[in-house]
């Protein structure tokens, strides 16, 4: 993820923007973000009271994706290790990925047929490149894992929609991979919604730990970083109040409308979700704020130690209930949740 994504997010908390309909732009739907008792979620309870019709996350399998990533992923060689870790877990989980190559560089993509072609097809989607002196634990393994994630989780059982994967390839080089994906008229077809991770791994629990611009006004925004900001364009709302409206949310979820696609706010352009916004397809980014959060930011110290395992599981599950309900999993005999319509 590019630096100062979230300059702009910030100080839209603070003015009203105003939207393509004509009414002023609603400030950030913010989830309790009241002081947690400990340094860390508590993972028990975050277990206990999920949706009991979603299906449950791995912590294990999950972290293990992050580990087996664990290395810088920028030369060709060193991405192409990492096509090949992808191809075979995706294969593992009974997924039939295809390499779609590009100007310099290669997306993994893969998808489940849904029993009603009607319903249209929701894409998960991360980027596995990182920067040159980084092994990108949280930027962007962390990502790819929730993906890998989801693949195993959602593999068992035919879906009304369909259920696409996309791991975007040179995203830290100009969104390359995203770009070359987006163009594609054969991908946007029936496309209802993208959901779009970069860096979900990092929590923070103390107090000041969560950074805004220097000059910000005066206002209440969380001093820590115990949640999830999940970033949508105000025309495809429906995609981004799913995430708001989930029965249980930990860590904590704060949900932020973007008018105009961006136009007026360009650093909210600046990951794989953009592209989509370009062509009219509905996208939200999931992000734990980067920068303003992490001290490992680009740095070589992303690494898997210092991702937040109960945070970064919590965030997993909240992917995994959102996935469920948005793919209309209601009309299933088992793992039921309630449908949300999509554009």
């Amino acid at each position: 993820m590019k630096k100062w994504v979230w300059l702009v997010l910030v100080l839209l908390t603070a003015i009203g923007i105003i939207s393509s309909n004509g009414s002023f732009w609603h400030p950030p739907q913010v989830a309790n973000l009241n002081p947690v008792p400990t340094t860390k979620v508590n993972n028990d309870l975050a277990a206990s009271r999920q949706p009991s019709k979603s299906p449950n996350v791995d912590p294990n399998k999950l972290f293990a994706h992050v580990q087996a990533l664990s290395y810088r992923r920028y030369t060709e060689a060193e991405r192409d290790r990492a096509r090949s870790y992808l191809t075979k877990s995706l294969k593992q989980f009974g997924w039939l990925p295809t390499l779609e190559s590009f100007e310099g560089g290669t997306n993994v993509f893969a998808q489940q047929q849904g029993t009603d072609p009607a319903a249209g097809a929701i894409l998960l989607a991360a980027h596995y490149d990182t920067v040159a002196n980084s092994p990108g634990a949280d930027d962007n393994a962390s990502g790819v894992a929730v993906v890998l994630e989801v693949a195993r989780l959602f593999s068992s059982h035919p879906l009304p929609r369909t259920l696409q994967l996309a791991f975007f390839d040179q995203e830290e080089l100009g969104l390359r991979g995203s770009m070359s994906f987006a163009v594609n008229k054969a991908h946007l077809k029936n496309l209802h919604g993208v959901i779009v991770m970069d860096m979900v791994g990092y929590g923070c629990y103390t107090l000041g730990c969560q950074k805004y611009p220097a000059r910000l006004p005066n206002i209440a925004l969380p001093d820590r970083g115990n949640f999830l900001a999940v970033l949508g364009d105000t025309e495809h709302l429906p995609l981004l109040n799913a995430f708001q409206q989930l029965e249980q949310k930990i860590p904590p979820v704060i949900t932020l409308p973007i008018p105009l696609k961006g136009m007026l706010m360009p650093d909210t352009l600046r990951s794989d979700h953009a592209p989509f916004w370009y062509q009219g397809v509905g996208a939200v980014l999931l992000t734990d704020t980067a920068n303003l959060r992490t001290p490992h930011y680009h740095q070589p110290s992303d690494i898997p130690a210092n991702i937040e395992r109960s945070f970064f599981t919590g965030v997993a599950q909240i992917v995994v209930n959102a996935t469920t309900k948005l793919l209309g999993k209601e009309r299933l005999e088992s793992q039921l949740t309630s449908p949300t319509s999509l554009p």
